[in-house]
């Protein structure tokens, strides 16, 4: 077990050692592992599309980030229950933890189980009773950022809003924007955004992943983005990039997501290396772990593997993340606490 002035875990099997790790960008609905999907979807009368775990496994050998899109509808819609939504977040935290996670921030799609007639206030009351208890249980402190989806409606968008905002107080943080991000620009948004800042609530917006330098332009501008979730294809804008790295805002870097979606064609080329060396703040993250095959420990190994280390993603993790200044303090002693000169 390792004590370094954070709650004690003990390591990943198969590594010597785990270290601090703060996650900026991990979907919830994402993190179910084949196993415990089943179990909820026969719970709930769900029908999947495949009925055991290697079924499941087998469907998410994901040819782009479309069909990604298409499984991801056919699975998640088996979460219906507020207590699936609790018993997610606490999972994963759990399984975060084991890596050294001590800061999540967790996604979650509201308006996908609304329009299937679950509840608004179910859909928020279990996740964020899952984060109270994910602290509890596991020792992660937890904040929630919900996701508007690219081509609902604006009414949709502004429910997000307001819902997210009715929460605000018990751990909800942000909005983010998120889906099929070649089809949908961002500005259309720009309302639910704007409401979003007045309610006090951070702009985390998906952009640069599957789509070009303007899909970013259009979440700093219209969206008011204070982080950006991926952001990986800043690197073929230099002026763009050279502004992310002035204003310092955080890049979510998912590296194996961006592998299994085929954002990028091998780890060797991803532009992980490229944003770091122009002065971008990288975190590193899994997006949807159970769907990818990935961990977090799997996703920090990648990064290490590009040339980052692990102080570095860990201090890009705490100047993007959303708590307040206690928290981030918090964090900071963390990190200072730690010997990282004592990593192999």
């Amino acid at each position: 077990m390792l004590a370094v002035g954070w709650r004690m875990v003990a390591p990943r099997p198969g590594n010597s050692v785990t270290y601090p790790k703060i996650e900026l960008h991990v979907h919830l609905e994402g993190t179910v592992r084949p196993a415990t999907l089943l179990r909820i979807a026969r719970r709930n009368d769900y029908p999947l599309p495949a009925d055991t775990e290697e079924g499941l496994a087998a469907l998410y050998d994901f040819r782009d980030f479309n069909h990604f899109i298409e499984i991801w509808v056919l699975t998640t819609n088996a979460l219906r229950e507020e207590e699936d939504f609790r018993q997610i977040v606490v999972d994963y935290a759990g399984e975060a933890a084991s890596h050294g996670a001590v800061y999540v921030e967790g996604i979650f799609s509201p308006a996908e189980r609304a329009r299937r007639g679950v509840d608004w206030d179910s859909i928020f009351s279990g996740y964020c009773d899952g984060a109270e208890e994910a602290s509890e249980l596991h020792g992660v402190e937890m904040r929630l950022t919900p996701d508007i989806i690219r081509g609902f409606t604006l009414d949709e968008a502004l429910d997000t809003v307001r819902y997210a905002a009715k929460y605000r107080e018990r751990g909800v943080a942000g909005v983010g924007l998120g889906g099929m991000e070649a089809e949908y620009p961002p500005e259309p948004y720009e309302p639910a955004f704007t409401l979003a800042r007045e309610q006090g609530l951070a702009s985390v917006p998906h952009a640069g992943e599957v789509a070009g330098p303007a899909s970013v332009r259009g979440a700093l501008d219209a969206l008011g983005a204070d982080r950006l979730r991926h952001g990986i294809r800043s690197a073929e804008d230099p002026g763009l990039l050279r502004e992310i790295a002035d204003r310092r805002i955080v890049l979510d870097v998912c590296p194996i997501s961006n592998l299994r979606t085929r954002a990028v064609h091998s780890l060797e080329t991803h532009p992980l290396p490229q944003l770091v060396a122009a002065g971008a703040l990288c975190s590193i993250s899994t997006d949807d772990p159970a769907m990818f095959g990935t961990d977090l420990t799997r996703d920090y190994d990648a990064a290490l593997s590009l040339g980052l280390d692990p102080r570095t993603i860990y201090d890009a993790g705490v100047e993007g993340a959303l708590c307040d200044e206690a928290g981030r303090a918090r964090l900071r002693s963390i990190g200072d606490q730690y010997d990282w000169e004592a990593l192999p």
